[in-house]
């Protein structure tokens, strides 16, 4: 079931996804060689308590505050200790917040150092994927306009298209309906309506769209080991407009 939600309802979910915001901006210029992936969870975690918040992730049973994926990782990375980001890396870091039971999610794929021009090229193109899905997302509309508007993108530049995982439904719990498919599907294609509040999310992969899950029942990676990005936004749709919530240049 798809849940409209109202103005009092998005203002509270828009505060929530400011404050990601917020810990995104503030956490993007830390994150250098040499840290493990557990050192940003632990940077993360300590943000979004410090601000009266929990990490949305917790209410999934995810063993980390946050996600974050490396590289040929597509998703659900779990932060270890043991995961050391290098120059040259891709590091997806996938987070929400939940303020007083209003969700927030966003994904921000990070360039570390000297990132080669493949690399830097696929999430260019993640990019503009995700500002094609959003400018696809108005009322009137239908899902299958998003997933058309991101597949399209990538699949000129010859990228391959998660198909196994996609957007959804956020705001009063992390994963609601509708589901968000990347690429055509024969799912349930409801129309946009105004009150809906949506996680629009392209994962594009160097290589083949295949994936496979990891042995530890959450990472999710390329078949073929090429790398992946991950790009997020959570968008509040209106009769007139559509709000990116989780803007990193919101206005204060």
């Amino acid at each position: 079931m798809i849940r409209l939600k109202n103005e009092e309802e998005i203002k509270k979910i828009r505060k929530s996804c400011h404050l990601l915001a917020d810990m995104f901006n503030e956490i993007i210029p830390q994150v250098k060689p040499g840290m493990s992936t557990k050192e940003v969870d632990d940077i993360c975690k300590h943000f979004i308590v410090s601000h009266h918040g929990k990490p949305a992730w917790y209410r999934e049973n995810f063993p980390g505050a946050i996600c974050i994926s490396v590289n040929e990782e597509v998703i659900h990375g779990i932060p270890s200790s043991k995961k050391i980001i290098h120059d040259g890396d891709l590091v997806s870091i996938d987070a929400g917040i939940d303020l007083d039971g209003f969700i927030s999610d966003s994904t921000h794929t990070l360039l570390i150092g000297n990132v080669c021009p493949e690399w830097k090229k696929l999430d260019d193109v993640a990019l503009e994927c995700l500002s094609a899905g959003i400018e696809a997302c108005i009322p009137g509309n239908r899902i299958s306009d998003i997933s058309n508007a991101v597949n399209d993108i990538a699949v000129r530049h010859n990228y391959g298209v998660v198909y196994d995982y996609c957007g959804h439904g956020v705001g009063l719990d992390v994963h609601e309906d509708p589901s968000i498919p990347n690429c055509p599907s024969r799912g349930p294609n409801p129309r946009i309506q105004s009150g809906m509040v949506l996680a629009i999310e392209p994962m594009i992969n160097l290589g083949t769209a295949d994936v496979l899950l990891s042995d530890n029942e959450w990472t999710v990676l390329t078949a073929d080991g090429k790398a992946s990005v991950h790009e997020e936004h959570t968008v509040a749709v209106f009769a007139d407009h559509t709000e990116i919530l989780t803007d990193l240049n919101y206005s204060k």
